[in-house]
């Protein structure tokens, strides 16, 4: 049976902080400890507090750049500039959103750059970035919760985007390591006998957004939730590969 249990009860996460024991130790107050098989989703915002990805805008000079991308955006152009920096390209502007290509190769809003949930430290505002290595963090926490327990888990890094065409954010994975991002089907019969010939699913997305349910995204204090009984098939590999690259992409 499937279960999604929420990781609760954690302190504000500050850099430095070990996130891996402070997992394994909110999951024995709540009864429970990781298995063999389980896939731990954790939010992106307490990986970037940890890895120390908090910058206040009061050290930030905008360039001329960001200064002019600020004004067509109304934009903050200190917010704007840590963007560019961030990126590798703008796809597309108009006011309140930046969407671009960021250093990472995801293509997103204000290249992850966010407010949400940060503790702020003085009269003027501090923003996260996205880790600088998604895909790294992932396989670093993983390798501490097996030294931790002695078991593997799969570990998946979660963020909110939006997505072309719909509205309203969704769940995707930005780190991975443990499990394959994507489950081919092609092959595979259906019920009426046909068998599959396109079929790929984005099996670590639809995890990642099932955990964001829990998680939520404002006052719900669930920053990882523990994914138990959900079959997949075997293998690894990164967020990365999720990526669709440019000449597969028809409409960019």
């Amino acid at each position: 049976m499937l279960s999604l249990i929420p990781v609760e009860n954690l302190p504000l996460i500050r850099q430095g902080d070990p996130l891996a024991s402070m997992f394994v130790h909110a999951l024995e107050r709540a009864g429970t400890a990781p298995r063999a098989g389980d896939i731990l989703v954790i939010a992106q915002k307490i990986v970037s507090k940890a890895e120390g990805r908090i910058v206040p805008l009061r050290e930030v000079e905008p360039s001329n750049e960001a200064l002019m991308l600020a004004k067509r955006a109304a934009k903050d152009p200190r917010v704007v500039e840590l963007i560019l920096r961030e990126s590798r390209e703008v796809l597309r502007v108009r006011p309140g959103l930046i969407v671009v290509e960021d250093v990472r190769g995801f293509v997103c809003a204000n290249a992850g750059i966010d407010r949400s949930n940060i503790e702020q430290q003085g009269e003027d505002e501090e923003v996260a970035l996205l880790p600088v290595d998604c895909d790294l963090s992932a396989r670093r926490i993983r390798a501490e919760l097996h030294e931790l327990t002695g078991v593997w888990v799969s570990v998946l890094i979660n963020d909110s985007h939006g997505r072309a065409w719909r509205e309203g954010t969704v769940g995707v994975t930005i780190g991975l390591a443990g499990m394959p991002p994507l489950w081919d089907r092609r092959g595979d019969v259906d019920l009426t006998g046909y068998t599959l010939e396109h079929t790929v699913l984005g099996l670590a997305d639809e995890i990642a957004a099932a955990a964001s349910l829990l998680m939520g995204p404002a006052s719900e204090g669930i920053p990882a939730v523990l994914v138990r009984g959900l079959k997949v098939p075997g293998g690894d590999g990164r967020a990365t590969d999720l990526q669709r690259p440019k000449e597969l992409d028809l409409f960019r």
